[in-house]
């Protein structure tokens, strides 16, 4: 069983940097690749930024040059570095883990975190 927990979301203004965690408890953590999705109000949830353990990652074009996702595999933590944060960006931010087969079972999601950039 794997748990994720999400830290790190708050208010920030426009032009400024917020860091999200997500720690990631359970077995096998190099076994996942972690993402970061988000959410806005009326909105579907897309994949903002994704990170193997190989460190391959790839990110939604909206976000490009101004997030960082990386992962700390000494304390299993994801990292989401936000730079030049847009009220665009504003959302419900939500970790996940898909493991590297892609099983559905193994598929799990943490609880998200709350951004919000105001103008």
């Amino acid at each position: 069983q794997v748990e994720l927990v999400e830290s790190g979301g708050g208010l920030v203004q426009s032009g400024g940097s917020l860091r999200l965690s997500c720690a990631f408890s359970g077995r096998s953590f190099s076994t996942y690749v972690m993402g970061w999705y988000r959410q806005a109000p009326g909105e579907q949830r897309e994949l903002v930024a994704q990170i193997t353990d190989g460190g391959i990652t790839n990110y939604v074009d909206s976000v490009k040059g101004r997030f960082t996702i990386s992962r700390d595999v000494i304390s299993n933590t994801v990292h989401l570095q936000m730079n030049s944060l847009k009220p665009a960006d504003t959302a419900v931010y939500t970790c996940n883990a898909q493991h590297l087969t892609r099983d559905p079972l193994r598929n799990y999601w943490g609880r998200g975190t709350q951004v919000t950039v105001s103008s």
